[in-house]
């Protein structure tokens, strides 16, 4: 069993920049992939960004590419999201998932076996 917990959200003009941890329990956490995924109000979770158990292939989703920057530290358990030039538009619950002892790291969300609780993100205009 794998525990994730996910800080670093809160509230913030649009421009700014916010970075998400997300803490891992367990000794296996570099032979997992990771990713991140939001929900807003009122629409399904969506992809948002992955990265490989090696760190050495990252995906974002098109809404994202080029102002989210995923990258895990397999030492400390953590895979973070670096989020810069953010928009009234990313606002939304962010969680981060783990697929077990998988080097791929899918898009969809039935491909992750573990999820965390969620931090919000608000970005005014």
């Amino acid at each position: 069993q794998v525990q994730l917990v996910e800080s670093g959200g809160g509230l913030v003009q649009a421009g700014d920049s916010l970075r998400l941890s997300c803490a891992a329990s367990g000794r296996t956490f570099s032979s997992y992939a990771m990713g991140w995924f939001r929900q807003a109000p009122g629409k399904e979770r969506e992809f948002v960004a992955a990265i490989s158990w090696s760190g050495g292939s990252t995906y974002y989703s098109d809404s994202v590419k080029g102002r989210f920057t995923i990258s895990r530290d397999n030492a400390k358990n953590t895979v973070y999201l670096q989020m810069n030039s953010l928009k009234p538009e990313d606002t939304a619950a962010y969680y981060c998932a783990a697929k077990a002892y998988s080097d791929y790291a899918p898009r969809a969300i039935y491909g992750y076996d573990y999820w965390g609780q969620g931090t919000q993100v608000t970005v005014s205009s």
